[in-house]
């Protein structure tokens, strides 16, 4: 099953209803993803652009962009941003193949 980079930042009005009320999101995410098919991973707690992120696995992209549209649909989230994940192997076998491809690089001559 596919693999994704969930990362999530909140609106300020969110992170103030986390501070007058801390609580842990990661089991009611974990049964989004299960009802969508998906297998719930780690949620994390992180610094920066994002607030959260999470890697989960996901039937397909568009279980992944439902995933995506219900918890941004919410108002708690200002921004959701999804990265599709390749294993090792994956990334090797699309390096093979982009060298096969015949692509030719824009040149000056």
């Amino acid at each position: 099953m596919p693999s994704y980079l969930v990362q999530v930042a909140y609106t300020s009005e969110a992170i103030a209803a986390l501070i007058a009320k801390p609580q842990d999101r990661e089991a009611v995410i974990a049964k989004v993803v299960e009802k969508l098919g998906g297998k719930p991973g780690k949620l994390y707690l992180s610094f920066g652009d994002y607030d959260v992120v999470g890697i989960y696995e996901m039937p397909d992209n568009v279980s992944a962009a439902a995933f995506a549209l219900a918890i941004s649909s919410g108002g708690a989230c200002k921004s959701v941003k999804t990265t599709p994940l390749m294993t090792t192997e994956e990334g090797i076998a699309a390096l093979k193949k982009a060298g096969g491809s015949g692509y030719k690089a824009v040149t000056k001559k």
